[in-house]
């Protein structure tokens, strides 16, 4: 597949996991700001992260239902690149977020049906971009980063008019695939170049960049 493909790399929290992604390639780092995730990250560590960073990766934090204020702090803290919302935000709230922050804006939408694909397409005119993910199963704590994957075939050759990224259960042994099956532009991954939860790998994060570009 094509080296233009996006790798966002999710859920960073130490210095070497952040260090690994960036000397592997990766186009985004994102840092979650979620305490019921193992990845959560304070305002200060993210900063510190973030500060050790090139220019030229994304810096994308994840919020969930943030409120204004939240999303203030988290801009200030390590000045994004793309917002990541990744709760039940509403089209009219992702173009306000964006509006008031003047911020791209990447809405995750979770994935088990057709129907979900549909829903996906009505956040397209007010976000820069899409993340499709697995749809939690009911009553899941957290809405993503629970390495379980979906139907790739639900969005083959998808055109959304916008870029988008996919994610959910994807492992440095199946994202080549995925990226084939899908024609996807970008793939995200958390748990995938995970040694135990929240724990990053940088073996594991050099061989999914790496397959993802193959």
């Amino acid at each position: 597949m094509p080296s233009s493909v996006e790798v966002k790399i999710c859920g960073i929290s130490t210095p070497e996991a952040r260090d690994a992604a960036v000397d592997a390639g990766a186009s985004m780092l994102g840092f979650v700001f979620f305490p019921r995730s193992p990845r959560n990250v304070s305002l200060e560590h993210a900063r510190d992260l973030a500060a050790g960073m090139p220019v030229s990766v994304g810096r994308v934090p994840l919020l969930v239902n943030a409120s204004d204020n939240m999303i203030g702090q988290v801009v200030d803290a390590i000045d994004p690149t793309l917002l990541q919302l990744h709760g039940s935000e509403t089209p009219e709230r992702c173009a306000q977020i964006q509006s008031t922050f003047g911020i791209h804006v990447m809405k995750a939408v979770g994935i088990a049906s057709g129907g979900d694909v549909l829903r996906a397409k009505q956040f397209a005119d007010v976000c820069d971009r899409l993340l499709l993910d697995a749809k939690p199963r009911p009553g899941a704590d957290r809405p993503g980063g629970n390495a379980e994957r979906f139907d790739w075939s639900l969005v083959a050759d998808l055109d959304l008019g916008i870029p988008w990224l996919l994610a959910g259960g994807l492992t440095p042994d199946n994202v080549a695939e995925a990226i084939r099956v899908t024609g996807c532009p970008g793939v995200d991954v958390s748990s995938g170049v995970e040694s135990a939860p929240g724990v990053k790998d940088p073996e594991l994060i050099r061989r999914f960049v790496a397959a993802a570009r193959a």
